[in-house]
């Protein structure tokens, strides 16, 4: 990860202690928080890694609360349906949602109009996971490594294309980034959704693809496609034998993240209750585990390192954005 990133892991652990210190076990007002179920919008369709993901997360918060926090799937227009709804709700603790990468530091500039202002209409509490994105090539390219991939690329333009989930997806600016980077004339074909860009992988229509790593990982485990290197800027824990691009290209380093996020005007006691709830479950060996099974991992951070990481991350991708041509008016 970035320098940022380092700095926001490097404040976690204090800012997290001083945090759980100061956290009320009872809310002002409301007697002790949950004390009735809790709404989580996930703002992706069920079914997908999100859905899975957000279900171990609340079945966590769940145990730890008592009370039921329920998954609401409100997929639509790259998740800024649900964002829009959860902005819109009551600041009271009981509407939260899953933020993240798409909505709250690609879709300010993707989109010249959003019905929310990305930052200052939630309230950030903590990050959650990340995962990074995974190069694969399909068994014809003759490319062993990422270096191999870029020499073949260079003296053949315009020949090979990768696929990605869709225009303006971390997948689409991993390969814009990588092209910026290395330099290389290769051509993007988007898809909608990473199951028709891995079908075409694996039938030879498409030379590579970045994809978040759960699927592609599985493909290239069975040997099916040929894994090149992931996106982060520091090896996964959950396939440290990949090597990252960035060794091969400093500066690669897209990761997909996400957030425990609210309304703007959280109660400050809610969230640092949520603060100290969130970091008792995403810091538990029981969901870091479920989490490696499925190639992602566990990440605690403090609600201003949150907001903070979402600052840079906004700052950080516009460039890229803007120089893939996938804004949209």
């Amino acid at each position: 990860m970035t320098s940022v990133r380092a700095a926001v892991s490097r404040r976690a652990f204090a800012g997290g202690v001083l945090g759980t210190l100061a956290a009320p076990a009872v809310v002002r007002g409301q007697g002790t928080y949950p004390n009735r179920p809790v709404r989580y919008i996930n703002p992706y369709p069920a079914g997908g890694p999100t859905d899975t993901l957000s279900r171990i997360f609340c079945a966590k918060m769940t145990e730890l609360t008592g009370q039921q926090w329920i998954v609401e799937n409100r997929g639509g227009a790259g998740g800024n349906l649900g964002m829009d709804a959860l902005a819109k709700s009551d600041p009271d603790g009981y509407t939260l949602g899953l933020g993240g990468i798409a909505a709250h530091a690609i879709s300010p500039t993707l989109y010249a109009k959003l019905p929310f202002n990305a930052r200052s209409d939630f309230t950030f509490v903590s990050t959650i996971w990340w995962l990074p994105n995974l190069l694969a090539v399909n068994l014809d390219v003759p490319a062993k490594s990422v270096a191999e991939l870029i020499e073949l690329c260079r003296k053949n333009p315009g020949k090979y294309s990768y696929g990605s989930a869709g225009s303006g997806t971390t997948l689409h600016l991993s390969g814009e980034l990588f092209k910026m980077l290395a330099k290389v004339d290769i051509q993007h074909v988007p898809y909608r959704g990473s199951a028709p860009a891995t079908q075409d992988l694996l039938a030879g229509q498409i030379s590579m693809m970045f994809d978040n790593i759960p699927g592609t990982l599985t493909q290239s485990r069975a040997g099916k496609v040929r894994p090149l290197g992931v996106t982060s800027a520091k090896r996964t824990p959950v396939a440290p034998d990949i090597p990252t691009i960035a060794e091969t290209l400093p500066g690669m380093d897209i990761v997909s993240w996400t957030t425990l996020t609210g309304p703007a005007k959280l109660p400050p006691e809610v969230v640092a209750r949520l603060s100290e709830l969130s970091k008792k479950a995403i810091e538990s060996e029981d969901l870091k585990a479920k989490y490696a099974e499925l190639a992602t991992t566990a990440w605690w951070s403090t609600p201003a390192d949150t907001l903070a990481f979402r600052d840079s991350e906004e700052a950080r991708l516009a460039p890229i954005i803007k120089a893939s041509g996938a804004r949209v008016d």
